[in-house]
């Protein structure tokens, strides 16, 4: 299993699908050679340098947190089933009441299309908002998501930065 890395009053927590095998069985988020999560999350200016997975709790120290809609491990997210989301959406939404996040961001589109029972989901700020948090989804960073090169990555990504910068100034 893969320890989330979360605090209270974060300004936005990340939502993995799952982990992917490697992450778990190094107990470091996006640890993946090819998934290039640490690397947008730098371009797009939430961290003022690319962490690396085996410090990926640093992430706290910028008001960022990491977790997972679905605990266990796989080697790629289709594997996992309707019924898995289904059942982790209750411990989700409790995580996210007790730490109360300002954004949440899924990274990819399947988490949320179970948790919100929609079926056609944009990329972006989504108008349904999860215990109080606004919502965001954003393409998958794994290097399996070929849809979507570093430039694409780092465009949405900077969209939901930018948003938390305007958060915050209001």
């Amino acid at each position: 299993m893969l320890t989330d890395i979360i605090s209270e009053n974060l300004s936005v927590i990340f939502c993995g699908i799952n982990p992917g095998l490697k992450s778990a069985s190094e107990g470091y988020h996006f640890s993946g050679k090819s998934n290039r999560f640490w690397k947008i999350l730098h371009l797009a200016g939430f961290t003022p340098y690319q962490i690396e997975a085996v410090n990926d709790k640093d992430i706290l120290k910028f008001g960022y947190g990491l977790t997972t809609a679905v605990a266990r491990p796989t080697v790629r997210a289709d594997e996992l089933s309707k019924h898995e989301f289904i059942r982790s959406f209750e411990i989700f939404q409790e995580k996210m009441e007790r730490y109360q996040p300002k954004y949440i961001a899924f990274l990819g589109k399947p988490a949320y299309a179970v948790f919100s029972g929609k079926k056609q989901i944009m990329w972006g700020r989504q108008n349904e908002k999860i215990q109080d948090a606004t919502v965001w989804v954003l393409p998958n960073p794994s290097g399996l998501n070929r849809g979507f090169g570093i430039d694409d990555l780092t465009l949405h990504y900077t969209e939901l930065y930018h948003d938390t910068i305007r958060q915050d100034i209001t």
